[in-house]
């Protein structure tokens, strides 16, 4: 029988320019001798390389802006919350002003005395409107508990459950309940 060893398994063919021998320490496993041999495989490495620095360069930048921005958000939403209620406490110091100057005023015309007492409700509903705080008033109202605290139920002709008086006003700010109305309800019958 002829022996066929040499064409089942061919000897490799020596190094030549078409196919160059790889360098096992080279990430594409061509040795830093042959890649001189490549006309401007420096100048591509290069450009590479300055291409790669300023992409570093870029992301820490843009990652400096992102922490800068979400500092300056946190602390955003810190000095709201610290001062939420400046703007409305402005709107009650007339209200306290006009409170001080009745007290140190003695009067005892007690008609100047309600008059001052009048000007000054109307400061603070003034100020109670800059707030948007809304009166919460439900007379003859269907009584609704996220609103309203029922007190007692008492006979009325008005429809079951509806408020039949309001003992104490409620008041709400943007829809949310700061204090309900305190009311009597009508007993079903």
């Amino acid at each position: 029988m002829p022996d066929n060893s040499a064409s089942q398994f061919p000897m490799s063919a020596p190094a030549t320019a078409a196919h160059p021998i790889r360098q096992p320490d080279s990430p594409d496993g061509i040795g830093a001798s042959q890649a001189r041999d490549f006309p401007g495989t420096q100048g591509l490495l290069a450009q590479a390389q300055a291409a790669s620095a300023s992409l570093h360069k870029e992301i820490l930048s843009a990652k400096a802006e992102t922490e800068n921005v979400r500092r300056r958000a946190r602390e955003d939403v810190q000095k709201a919350h610290k001062f939420a209620i400046e703007n409305f406490a402005e709107n009650l110091l007339p209200v306290l002003d006009s409170l001080e100057a009745a007290l140190a005023h003695s009067s005892n015309d007690f008609g100047k005395v309600r008059e001052g007492i009048v000007l000054t409700l109307r400061q603070l509903t003034g100020a109670f409107e800059k707030g948007h705080i809304v009166e919460v008033n439900p007379v003859g109202e269907k009584f609704d508990p996220h609103l309203h605290q029922a007190i007692s139920m008492v006979p009325a002709e008005q429809e079951a459950n509806t408020v039949v008086t309001v003992l104490q006003k409620g008041y709400a700010v943007a829809d949310r309940v700061l204090r309900p109305a305190l009311v009597t309800v009508a007993a079903p019958t």
